[in-house]
Formats: structure tokens, sequence, C-alpha cells
């Protein structure tokens, strides 16, 4: 690997003045031969100058989940992982902040945030008053103040729907969740079910009987929905089903299995997120692979745009996501 002492030697100068000169010292003074001479050895000898990255201090980040919560959904634990995998990479210092430290924790100081989880909008006006440089990971709160990245559950609904009408089925079933507002704390209906319903209501096949919701996100949610489902439909069970998130397709297969009924022969099943063990459940489920590590990748840029390059336009990034086919669809 070349160095400077090799270019200082070639130049016969000092390596200081060899220092100096590539970090364009403007109060050095050297002939503007010499400089010439210098870059020209650097370029010659394939001398590349090493660039270290500026340490970020005071970044709090904000993960707004219970330890139960995180269990029923390694999606999230996935994320917080490769945020703090990612941020040391960055040379970003991070301040981890659970909700159970509620949000007067987060030091006065603190230059900016990354977020991921349900805010009130008492805590987005305390967020306010500390600093404006923020993004959210997974849901868009405050789109007027913060940046905000994450996966397009409009879309990928909409290509689950495609995908089961390009297959030839017409009585599909949805099986998810409920959003909670983090104010009222009052249920309300998920994204993936508005657009479930929204585009299959508009391609005249969207039938309430197939429609199961439960109140969480987890295994056992699925489990029991697909055993309600089984035992209010009888024969008249769809033919496919669109989950809302791995956890619960994987408490789906389960009582599908239980029961005996075959998948994909007489129920097909398709989710989103990817989560490991989607490869080894039976049958191996077919689903929307999210990118996490472009979800964070993302979300820091933001950050850093925000905290560095001091921006003030407010962004939001919606990512696609790529379809996994396995056995649990025909």
């Amino acid at each position: 690997m070349a160095t400077i002492k090799e270019i200082a030697e070639k130049a016969n100068v000092s390596i200081a003045t060899v220092s100096r000169v590539l970090n364009n010292d403007p109060k050095l003074s050297v002939t503007e031969k010499t400089r010439e001479r210098i870059f020209e050895i650097a370029d010659q000898i394939g001398y590349r100058k090493k660039t270290v990255q500026q340490v970020i201090k005071n970044v709090a980040f904000l993960y707004w989940f219970s330890e139960k919560e995180e269990l029923e959904d390694v999606y999230y634990k996935t994320i917080r992982l490769e945020i703090e995998q990612q941020a040391a990479e960055r040379n970003i210092e991070l301040v981890v902040y659970k909700i159970g430290d509620g949000i007067e924790a987060i030091h006065p100081e603190t230059e900016g945030f990354i977020a991921v989880g349900r805010f009130s909008s008492k805590e987005l006006e305390y967020l306010h008053k500390i600093t404006p440089n923020g993004v959210f990971i997974d849901s868009v709160p405050d789109p007027d103040h913060y940046d905000a990245v994450r996966p397009d559950l409009r879309w990928i609904t909409r290509k689950a729907i495609d995908y089961y009408l390009e297959k030839g089925h017409r009585d599909i079933g949805f099986i998810g969740g409920v959003d909670i507002d983090p104010d009222t704390k009052e249920e309300r209906i998920d994204v993936r079910e508005e657009s479930f319903r929204d585009y299959l209501g508009k391609l005249d096949l969207l039938n309430e009987a197939y429609i199961f919701r439960g109140k969480h996100f987890s295994v056992n949610d699925g489990y029991e929905l697909m055993l309600g489902a089984i035992d209010k439909l009888g024969p008249n069970l769809p033919t496919a089903f669109f989950v809302a998130a791995d956890p619960i397709a994987v408490g789906c297969l389960q009582a599908l299995n239980e029961k005996e009924i075959s998948i994909p022969a007489r129920v097909s099943v398709l989710s989103m997120n990817n989560i490991s063990v989607t490869k080894y459940v039976s049958p191996p489920l077919t689903t929307f692979h999210i990118d996490i590590y472009e979800l964070c990748k993302d979300a820091i840029s933001l950050l850093l745009e925000r905290i560095i390059a001091k921006r003030s336009l407010v962004k939001t990034i919606y990512l696609n996501a790529e379809l996994i086919v396995r056995k649990s669809t025909t």
C-alpha cells in the first residue's frame, strides 16, 4: 500500500510537507512546482488518502416497544439490531431510550433521533422542543416536521392480490391485526386491511366474511384467527389468504395443519416481512421480503443529511419489497 513516506522520498521533501499538501493546507508555503510534483507522484504510486468519518454524538435511538411486543414480532428486533450495527459503522454514538424510560428521559442536548414505534401527539411535541433532526422507521407520524422511511404497505398489498389473481384465485381472505391510536388508545384499521378492502372492492371481489382481525400481530393471534375462520366458514373457506405479517401467518399455518387442511392445495397463504423462520415452517411461507438493511441505511442517511448537511426540507421514503415464492402458495 502506497504511503506518504514513499511520496516524500520520491519528491525529496518532508513527510509533513506531503501531508499538508495532500490535505490542502492553505497556510503551507510551497512552490506550485513542488505541489504538482507531490500530486503527480501520489497518483503514480496509487496513493489514496484515508478519510476519517466524523463522529456524530448525542443521537437518540427511540425504541418504543415493550419486551413482549419485540418477542411477538422479531421484525422490530431485527430493525433495532441493524440500526445499532450501522450506526457504529458510521461513527454515530447512539443513546438508546425505550418506551419504559418515557419521552422526557431524552437528553435536552440531543442532536437528532431515529425512532421506531408509536408516538403520541404530546411525545411529538416534546421532540419538537429538543431537535428538528429526526427520522421515523416504519411509520410516518409527523410528515410536517420529521423524515420517515417505511415499506410501502399499500403497494405490497396490491401486489399480493395481483399475485393471487394471476394464479386464478377469486375467493381471497385477509387475516391481520389492528393499529392503535397512540393518543386515544383506540383500535383503528390497519393500512394493510384498508388497502385490501379498497383494492378488492374496486375489483368487485371483496367478501366481508373473509376478513379476520385480531388485536396483535403475534403467532397466537394468527392461530386463533385461522381456527375461527375454519369454524365459521367450513367448506366455504377462501382458497387464499393474504396475511398482514409473518408471525400471524406462522400461526395460520399451524391451525391449517392441525385441522388437516391442505396447504396450498386447498388454501394458499401469503404474508410479508420474510423473517428467518418463514423458510422452516411447514410448508415454507411465501412472503414479501422487506429489506431491513436498506430501510435502516436510508434512515441513517436521512438523519445525517439533517445533522451534517443542514437539510430542512422534510423527506419521506417508501420502499417496495420482493416477493419470495415458497410452498405455501400455488
